[in-house]
């Protein structure tokens, strides 16, 4: 049986603010940002007071401050009014915005540094009152928009435009991921394990670099991707049609190799994020998923004898991180076991020997190390020839006869061995005098 692990996941799309007027009773909102030259860059002017006057009739309006991007907004203004902004800020000169109009947006005022003053009413008042005398002119700025203000507004347009475009495909997205989510998991319950596979590679389609998603979707093809190998494999273990089999366990290995693959691509992905991605708990526990779906197909690899060319140098790179989330010691060996049993199933011998010492070297009398280890010096041994292994291979096989129940699936195997390398060798085991590892 294999642990089925999915994880539904329900997106919200940060949409971006775009400041589209709107209408409320008989006042509209009048809004801008206020700037500042420096270094030949415009920067934003946060933290700036920006009073209102009304100037059409003596009359004022609530003052406000610009946010951190320099932005203000108002609600309130009458349609028809006409107004003054005096606008101020520490380190810069006071200016005055005349001629402003209800509704009015993208409006630019433009600040320089000075001793951080800030004009009176009666002050503003007299300013726009010369002003108009005069026609407009020095020193202030009128509520018609410049040539600078009219690029600025095209530019932000253009913007708005493209949020809106990015929405709208946000949210196409989102109802993708979730509906291929859904229906990649009823198929997975049913056992559809094809058709799940294809849901989940829909969905990852959709956006293949959003860690909020992709993951989810490599993880849960993985997933169903070994579950579809495992049911390959039970189907023709005892087949009698042996090239049907063959035929079988090779879609089998090229199964399991697929999902490690996926699983190595989620945490690849996990692992390349953004400092602000990982901190996030749900990504965290896209990378245990990985893990741990990735160690259950390494197990299963090995427990069917079906391990395809690359997985152990795959599960090399993944193993260290299914050791290190492991808090109990008997689940760390019980990872390092796994890793050294896919070698020497791999018949990759001298990596399973130093895998298997290892564990020996803190645990002496680990049974199953001591069989695994015994088992490959013996092969490695009859391979090139080597006495020297086939002693040291029969002297850990001797050593596991005496320790293992006679119900252990290698005993049987490793008493028979001994007796060969006796007779067809003349190996015969000694006592193995190891201590454990401080």
């Amino acid at each position: 049986m294999i642990r089925r692990s999915y994880s539904l996941l329900i997106l919200t799309i940060a949409f971006i603010a775009l400041g589209v007027s709107a209408s409320l009773a008989q006042t509209v909102i009048t809004s801008g940002s206020v700037e500042t030259e420096k270094d030949g860059t415009r920067v934003p002017v946060a933290g700036a007071l920006v009073e209102v006057y009304r100037t059409d009739t003596k009359s004022g309006f609530p003052s406000s401050k610009t946010g951190k991007n320099g932005n203000f907004s108002f609600a309130g203004f009458q349609p028809g009014g006409i107004y003054a902004f005096s606008v101020s800020a520490p380190g810069f000169a006071p200016t005055i915005f005349t001629g402003v109009k209800a509704g009015q947006e993208k409006l630019l005022i433009t600040m320089v540094a000075g001793d951080g003053k800030k004009y009176t009413e009666a002050e503003v008042r007299d300013f726009v009152a010369q002003n108009a005398k005069s026609g407009g002119g020095s020193g202030a700025a009128t509520g018609e928009l410049t040539a600078e203000q009219k690029k600025l507004k095209a530019e932000e347009d253009a913007k708005r435009k493209e949020i809106e475009d990015r929405n709208a495909k946000a949210l196409k997205a989102n109802e993708v991921v979730n509906r291929t989510l859904k229906e990649g998991n009823t198929a997975f319950e049913a056992k559809d394990y094809d058709t799940a596979i294809a849901k989940f590679t829909e969905g990852y389609e959709v956006d293949p670099t959003f860690v909020g998603s992709a993951p989810v979707m490599l993880n849960n093809r993985a997933t169903a991707t070994r579950a579809r190998a495992v049911d390959l494999y039970n189907k023709n273990a005892k087949n009698t049609d042996i090239n049907a089999k063959v035929e079988a366990f090779g879609k089998v290995r090229a199964s399991f190799l697929e999902a490690i693959t996926l699983y190595d691509k989620s945490l690849t992905m996990i692992r390349n994020a953004s400092a602000a991605d990982k901190a996030d708990p749900n990504i965290e526990s896209f990378r245990k998923d990985a893990v741990n779906g990735a160690y259950e197909t390494i197990r299963l690899s090995v427990l069917t004898e079906q391990v395809g060319e690359g997985v152990p140098a795959m599960a090399a790179t993944i193993m260290p991180d299914y050791i290190t989330l492991q808090t109990d010691a008997a689940k760390k060996n019980e990872g390092k076991l796994i890793m050294a049993d896919l070698y020497r199933v791999a018949n990759e011998s001298e990596k399973a020997i130093e895998a298997y010492k290892a564990i020996l070297e803190t645990s002496p009398d680990n049974i199953d190390a001591l069989a695994g280890a015994g088992l490959s010096l013996v092969n490695l041994g009859y391979i090139n020839g080597d006495k020297t292994k086939l002693q040291e291979g029969a002297n850990l096989l001797q050593k596991f006869a005496g320790l293992a129940p006679d119900t252990h699936k290698y005993k049987p195997d490793a008493v028979g061995l001994i007796e060969t390398l006796k007779k067809e060798q003349n190996v015969t085991p000694q006592k193995v005098t190891t201590k454990k590892k401080p």
